[in-house]
């Protein structure tokens, strides 16, 4: 096998992996925002929205690979990137307000480190941020140069 097929199938194979990835990880987050009732308001359900809008968008660029295809993907991954932000802004706010009150002589670091665990999972927003990253590595990959 020469040395251009070997990188081929590496492609492909790289390819598959980050399609059941992204899959996997859209539809888990998804499943898990619904099951926690994470649309008791507008915010909330941003979140749900981005995840089943790029998993619609993906599902449609794997049967019919197109430049509007693909500019809408890109848009609606920033904007799950940015709703992962604003979640985790949103989680470390409530976080702190609680622990703020809880802890009302607590120095102002301590009442931060207190937030990271706090009630809300700070950071799991952040796994948002993670699958529009993977969504932006599978449009690099069908857009390189063979």
């Amino acid at each position: 096998m020469t040395n251009e097929a070997s990188i081929s199938l590496n492609t492909i194979a790289i390819r598959k992996l980050i399609v059941v990835t992204l899959l996997f990880m859209g539809i888990g987050t998804g499943l898990e925002l619904y099951l926690l009732d994470h649309y008791e308001d507008t915010l909330q359900l941003l979140p749900i929205i981005c995840i089943l809008t790029s998993i619609l968008l993906f599902a449609a660029l794997l049967f019919m690979n197109s430049n509007g295809l693909q500019l809408a993907f890109k848009l609606v991954l920033v904007a799950t990137a940015l709703s992962g932000l604003v979640g985790t802004f949103l989680h470390l706010k409530a976080n702190y307000e609680f622990e703020s009150e809880m802890k009302p002589t607590a120095d102002t670091w301590s009442v931060l480190v207190e937030s990271l665990s706090g009630a809300l999972p700070a950071l799991a927003p952040g796994s948002m941020i993670l699958f529009s990253l993977i969504g932006y590595i599978y449009l690099l990959l069908i857009n390189q140069k063979k």
